[in-house]
């Protein structure tokens, strides 16, 4: 059963913030020094000097993120809503030439690990320090991206009805064109309906693995020191962004490879040995090489640019997979192209194993297709591998199995904006 209620949400205060496009950001790991230094820029309220900012107490980041957003909420630029409410989000943006809207809403769910699927390996150095901003904060910034599966569209049709008509309580649009719209729901009726369509579903993390595993360390520490929830928006709930894998408008980018550091490497004779259990097909451009990729995306393709040569690689016959994949995994794992990838060319042709991957010692990672041909062509990598697009229901069967993708499997695009709704705890201490 999955738990959602609503919430008291934290959001900048409009009589006090002109343009909301100047205090939120893109998600804290999407955030290098040239992006934190322009946010910084914007505004003195934005939410990077919280999320990921600068020691403005002497060498305590954490002190100076939780003094910011104390003085903001004392001051006002920050107000809690009055009414429990859910918060519904609609994201409208452009991929592949196509106009396309996300619809989701924010709540907050119940911390019950063992009840929600994750399909990615997290790392220890951001749980440490988004731990740390969690214990100075006691606060929820960034969106936890969650995904269920409602073919009939339940909560969907609730919350659109919820909406119709009305002007969206947040609009603004971000640094990449996209555009975010949020509306306020606080009818009990609407959000008893929305819960009951969600309490039989399963949840799917899709991103924010490292920000749901904190928020379940920090519950856990929390109890073990005998506090207690003071209000609704506590230690055991976590501010969340659900969608419906069944609603249109889910896009998830494929995240290219690129392989250096190979020592002697012959491109015609790699792609020669591949040729035993791929259909090796070669073009004499990108753009043919593309649409090959996108024709075969159901039968493990992949584009491969080395030695000035475009090509695709197909598997030539759907019984191999357990041959070219051996490892121990569910054939839903084993079919994944990041999987097939990895093991039955990196691996075996190539000799990166996973303990190379892990390390990133050959490999790199690219969404941009012309940067990367333009990388082998320069000699700064030896092959471009271009794939096709990990499947939402695909995420969905590995996570079923208890497995976690191959790292670098998905990209779900756009990002949700961090600072349209943000959540403080209540702890009894």
């Amino acid at each position: 059963m999955s738990r959602i209620i609503p919430f008291r949400g934290i959001r900048y205060n409009k009589d006090k913030i002109d343009d909301l496009a100047a205090v939120v950001t893109q998600p804290y790991d999407r955030i290098d020094g040239p992006e934190q230094k322009a946010y910084y820029e914007r505004s003195p309220y934005n939410i990077v000097r919280i999320i990921k900012g600068k020691a403005a107490l002497p060498g305590d980041v954490y002190a100076s993120a939780a003094s910011f957003f104390l003085d903001w909420l004392n001051e006002g630029i920050l107000k809690r809503d009055e009414t429990p409410s859910l918060y519904v989000y609609h994201q409208e943006y452009t991929y592949t030439n196509e106009r396309l809207t996300r619809k989701g809403f924010i709540a907050l769910g119940k911390l019950e690990p063992e009840k929600v699927h994750a399909h990615e390996r997290t790392l220890k150095g951001p749980k440490e320090d988004r731990l740390r901003l969690m214990q100075a904060t006691e606060g929820n910034f960034g969106q936890i991206f969650m995904l269920y599966s409602d073919p009939q569209r339940a909560a969907d049709k609730e919350l659109e009805a919820a909406i119709n008509e009305r002007p969206p309580t947040i609009s603004l649009k971000d640094d990449l064109g996209n555009r975010h719209l949020v509306w306020q729901v606080m009818d009990k009726r609407v959000i008893g309906e929305v819960q009951a369509a969600i309490a039989d579903k399963d949840l799917y993390i899709a991103d924010g693995h490292h920000r749901y595993e904190t928020a379940v360390n920090f519950m856990r520490e929390c109890k073990k020191a005998g506090w207690k929830p003071a209000a609704a928006e506590s230690f055991d709930y976590r501010m969340m962004t659900l969608f419906n894998i069944d609603e249109p408008g889910m896009t998830i980018r494929p995240i290219h490879r690129l392989i250096h550091g190979l020592p002697d490497f012959d491109p015609q004779l790699f792609l020669t040995k591949l040729g035993k259990d791929f259909a090796v097909k070669r073009y004499s451009t990108l753009a043919e090489m593309e649409a090959a990729l996108k024709a075969g995306q159901d039968h493990h393709t992949f584009g491969c640019y080395t030695g000035g040569i475009f090509s695709t690689l197909t598997v030539r016959d759907e019984n191999l997979i357990d041959r070219l994949v051996t490892v121990e995994r569910s054939m839903d794992w084993k079919r994944l192209d990041v999987s097939v990838l990895h093991i039955a060319i990196l691996e075996r042709h190539l000799g990166i194993d996973a303990a190379a991957l892990e390390e990133e010692r050959n490999i790199t990672y690219s969404h941009d297709v012309l940067d990367a041909v333009n990388r082998v062509d320069q000699k700064d990598e030896q092959i471009f591998f271009c794939l096709n697009p990990t499947s939402p229901d695909e995420v969905r069967r590995v996570a079923d199995h208890g497995e976690k993708m191959p790292q670098k499997s998905t990209d779900f695009y756009p990002k949700l904006l961090t600072g349209l709704v943000l959540s403080k705890m209540g702890i009894q201490k």
